[in-house]
């Protein structure tokens, strides 16, 4: 429910009160003899959520301008059975129910995208969680991670350049505009300072490889699963604003879009690994491309419209043209999630048929008195080995087996036979490693040797 304070103009008094009369609002009026430009008087009544925008066009249209001070308060109760006529209005409109009225989604966008004087706080905020994020990567914790997300103010941006371009205010839709992308690009050169420094002032140990912490790694190949977070993202966000809801619950989730991938890009930088930094770059950007195409569209789709009628055709276009824009580049960007989702599909598929010849071998004389304990594709996850298997040119793909045999048994063919099943199998140079766990003794034996030992390595001659 919202309480709706209006000054009323001088001549104006008689066609607001027909108004309100034909709405069947119940209203208080309060004569104005103070000297205050041409206002005679002040109006207060209740209102449905619902209905406040319709209203205030009305009124509008009676010839109240945008210099009227037209007030509208959050009412918690309104005590009178009077009020159920307004509630029993609602059940006539076409329009969808729980929506704030378009002023009041304006001054939500613009609380959510700091003016000039409000900046600092912004930049700091974004900061801060960038470092966060680079703390969380880097110590692998999913925590610390999610903490970064928490303190992230990246909501505000995204929905105020998606309002602003709805209802033609484009102060508002530049001001959301230049804040994501001060905000994002200050994320990345924090995220790339703050690394650097954890890296050469020996924070971290020397070598260390950050393509292999499970935190990183997930960032490095998106594929299309990851736009549909950041689709997801951009709805619940438009649906928060528009409906007066929380929006910082909202903010963590746009956040899990586009503070994780901007550290990471830092991370790279900072690392010196550009593909890092490409990976995780383009994941940024289609993260943002998605939240602010999905959220001009709900906004349009929800029914929120310029208050000038007369330019409507004008901001149709506009939105048009704005939503080909990133369509198009989202695009252009998603044939890279569509190479990356791929190349996983392929490693999924080349790990299934591994693990099925090792299972059919030792199904099989003489290999029976084994057992499978673990199977991998290369030294990090199956999609990135699978895929610098392919930007080598077509390079070998290592598969490490380990196998539990009774004490005392050897089993000197089968790193060979099994890479000549794969070869045959998924057509692809393979390099097995074959580790056997002999059991009934206290600890595993891994060592380097031939077929015959604990360890059987086959490299296909050249």
């Amino acid at each position: 429910m919202r309480f709706v304070q209006l000054s009323v103009p001088a001549g104006k008094r008689s066609a607001i009160l027909d108004i309100l009369s034909e709405e069947d609002i119940d209203y208080v009026i309060t004569d104005e003899s103070s000297d205050n430009g041409g206002y005679e008087a002040v109006i207060s009544f209740p209102l449905s959520q619902d209905n406040v925008e319709p209203t205030l066009d009305r009124l509008r249209e009676s010839g109240i301008s945008a210099d009227a001070w037209t007030v509208v308060v959050d009412a918690q109760t309104v005590v009178s059975d009077r009020f159920e006529g307004d509630e029993k209005r609602d059940d006539n409109r076409d329009a969808p129910s729980g929506l704030i009225a378009r002023d009041e989604l304006r001054t939500a966008a613009s609380d959510l995208a700091p003016g000039r004087s409000e900046r600092w706080s912004y930049v700091v905020m974004t900061v801060v969680s960038a470092v966060v994020a680079v703390v969380g990567l880097l110590q692998n914790s999913a925590a610390v991670v999610v903490g970064s997300m928490v303190i992230a103010p990246l909501i505000g941006p995204a929905m105020a350049a998606a309002t602003g371009t709805v209802i033609d205010n484009r102060d508002l839709a530049t001001r959301g505009l230049a804040l994501q992308v001060l905000g994002l690009g200050l994320a990345v050169v924090s995220a790339a300072a703050f690394a650097a420094v954890v890296r050469f002032v020996g924070l971290m140990p020397p070598g260390t490889d950050i393509t292999a912490i499970p935190e990183v790694q997930s960032r490095l190949a998106p594929n299309f699963l990851s736009l549909a977070v950041a689709l997801g993202a951009g709805v619940a966000g438009a649906i928060s604003l528009a409906t007066g809801s929380g929006a910082a619950l909202v903010g963590v989730m746009i956040a899990v879009a586009l503070i994780p991938p901007a550290a990471t890009v830092g991370l790279g930088i900072a690392w010196s690994q550009p593909l890092v930094s490409f990976g995780s770059g383009v994941l940024l950007l289609v993260n943002v491309l998605s939240i602010n195409l999905i959220a001009l569209v709900v906004i349009w789709l929800i029914g929120y419209r310029p208050q000038n009628s007369f330019q409507l055709n004008a901001v149709q276009a506009r939105i048009r043209q704005r939503i080909l824009m990133l369509a198009l580049a989202l695009v252009v960007l998603s044939m890279f999630l569509a190479g990356v989702t791929y190349i996983t599909y392929q490693s999924a598929q080349f790990e299934e048929k591994a693990e099925n010849e090792v299972r059919d071998m030792i199904d099989e004389q003489p290999y029976r008195q084994l057992a499978l304990a673990d199977l991998s594709i290369g030294s990090s996850e199956t999609a990135i080995a699978f895929n610098e298997a392919d930007v080598d040119g077509g390079g070998a793909i290592n598969v490490s087996v380990t196998l539990n045999r009774p004490m005392g048994t050897t089993q000197p063919n089968f790193a060979s036979e099994l890479d000549r099943r794969l070869t045959q199998q998924t057509e692809r140079d393979v390099v097995v490693e074959v580790q056997f766990i002999d059991t009934g003794r206290t600890a595993s034996e891994r060592s380097s040797g031939n077929a015959t030992g604990s360890s059987a390595l086959f490299t296909p001659p050249p």
